[in-house]
């Protein structure tokens, strides 16, 4: 039996409906504060359906345009909640290209170091300066034979993903690995 699309979903079935992992999308309620699911005794989270809008379109601008975390971060804070939650849909206003320092975040993240913002919320890294997180030793990447667009953007994604979650670990650990 098929719910209604009123209905609110558990974290599985939004997982299974966008195709990602169920830990990636607790991962994305911690990097934005739009995503509040109703949680309910034991920690369960249910979805409504703007939640999962809302995930879609974090997802196509992540996945599919190629934007990073801070990326969709600004662009919640300049276009609001709703034009992210409509933006998956066909046919619907595209923000364009991902701002140019989107690029150099992201060589920043390949790089193992994080970008201050001028406009960053974290009061801790006001109070500190940063640091270079150590990085590992990477292989080049084998080539992407038979490899398609989307999975590679994917891959890509999910390399970007990995990044920050090492920095937050360095962070926290005060880079004693």
């Amino acid at each position: 039996m098929e719910k209604s699309p009123d209905a609110f979903r558990t974290i599985s079935e939004v997982a299974q409906e966008l195709d990602v992992p169920q830990h990636v999308l607790r991962f994305w309620e911690s990097r934005f504060r739009e995503i509040r699911p109703m949680k309910r005794g034991g920690g369960r989270r249910y979805y409504r359906p703007d939640d999962v809008d809302l995930l879609r379109g974090i997802r196509h601008l992540l996945y599919g345009e190629g934007y990073t975390i801070r990326g969709v971060q600004r662009l919640l804070r300049e276009q609001g909640v709703r034009f992210v939650q409509g933006i998956w849909r066909p046919g619907a206003q595209q923000p364009g290209h991902p701002p140019p320092e989107d690029a150099a975040d992201d060589e920043a993240l390949e790089q193992g170091v994080e970008r201050a913002d001028e406009d960053d919320d974290d009061e801790e890294a006001a109070e500190s300066p940063r640091r270079e997180a150590p990085s590992p030793p990477r292989a080049p990447p084998p080539p992407a034979a038979g490899l398609g667009r989307e999975a590679a953007q994917k891959l890509q994604a999910a390399l970007r993903d990995l990044t920050e979650c090492r920095q937050l670990l360095d962070a926290v650990l005060g880079g004693k690995i």
